[in-house]
């Protein structure tokens, strides 16, 4: 049925429960899982009187996203060794979450893509957009999401 499984992870509980999911799912199917932290892109503020560019700012951020990544993916990886379901990871850097789980599924020749529901509630929800349904709304390769 499925072979290959995406696991984006943000690190976030929701994300832990579905990687649980994806993992029995794999188990039970014999597919292989990757697992997928899409890290922020460094934006430097912009405003009057931001001053000059300071890129260790910048370099500060990007080491710490890296870090914050691999703490999440350790999360797929270490699950996956105790379940005995074959796994990697990545870690890429965009803004845009949604298209970029699209494009790393697509890339990867993932059949099926399992994520969280997403934290936001409410007006958030509403004026933030789910990076959830952005997937479910774009996607090619069928969705499974944990509540």
């Amino acid at each position: 049925m499925y072979q290959h499984i995406l696991i984006p992870t943000d690190g976030s509980p929701h994300s832990s429960l579905a990687i649980q999911h994806a993992l029995g799912l794999a188990k039970a199917v014999g597919a292989k899982v990757t697992g997928l932290h899409v890290v922020p892109e460094y934006y430097p503020p912009v405003y009057e009187d931001s001053g000059p560019f300071d890129p260790e700012i910048e370099a500060r951020f990007e080491r710490e996203a890296v870090s914050r990544a691999e703490r999440f993916l350790a999360q797929v990886t270490d699950a996956a060794a105790e379940a005995g379901v074959p796994s990697s990871t990545l870690h890429v850097t965009s803004y845009h979450t949604a298209d970029t789980i699209i494009k790393v599924a697509e890339e990867q020749g993932c059949d099926l893509i399992v994520m969280a529901s997403g934290g936001r509630k409410g007006l958030a929800s509403l004026l933030l957009g789910s990076e959830t349904r952005k997937v479910l709304a774009h996607a090619k390769t069928p969705v499974l999401i944990c509540k």
